[in-house]
């Protein structure tokens, strides 16, 4: 008699453990709408990477500055005219950008206006963030001058820093835009 109410008892408890575990997780029409509002975030922000990713790749976008500054300690300087900007498309880079000048005091802006269609070493290398894109020319000058873009597929910012061997890096910051 004990055992088949100990067995009765142990068949009770294992039909609760089923129903309980069977049982689908309702949820209140704040939270559906809380994970409906999640999943389209998700999504629009997987699309934009993809985009990023694909303007990258296609070698077709364009560097919209924000702000510049002489490194590695220059003062913070914004860039309000719209009309400032590095567009790379079919191994041509159009460089329309003010640059700092000098290696010591007193510095002095200057503007770098070409049209160069001979990238030596562009190179763009996926990385954590975004990419890393880089490419040298001479801008029809001496020296050679390397431009360094690490765009952030996420949020579209990217950081664009021109070295030349004769004077301090300049570093601007921006965004990416496709070129029409």
């Amino acid at each position: 008699m004990k055992k088949t109410v100990v067995i009765l008892l142990g068949l009770l408890m294992c039909a609760a453990a089923v129903t309980v575990i069977g049982q689908k997780k309702t949820l209140s029409p704040k939270q559906e709408r809380r994970e409906v509002r999640e999943k389209r975030r998700a999504e629009r922000v997987a699309n934009y990477e993809k985009f990023m990713d694909s303007l990258v790749l296609s070698r077709n976008f364009q560097f919209n500055p924000q702000s510049m500054q002489r490194q590695p300690a220059g003062p913070l300087r914004q860039i309000m005219n719209p009309e400032f900007s590095l567009g790379i498309w079919d191994g041509t880079a159009d460089i329309c950008l003010p640059y700092i000048k000098g290696y010591v005091a007193p510095y002095y802006v200057t503007m770098i206006n070409y049209t160069v269609s001979d990238l030596q070493g562009y190179t763009a290398e996926q990385t954590q963030e975004g990419w890393m894109v880089s490419f040298s020319t001479s801008l029809f000058s001496a020296s050679t001058y390397t431009f360094t873009l690490e765009i952030y597929s996420r949020t579209g910012g990217a950081d664009l820093t021109i070295t030349n061997s004769w004077y301090n890096p300049v570093q601007y910051t921006g965004t990416i835009s496709q070129l029409y």
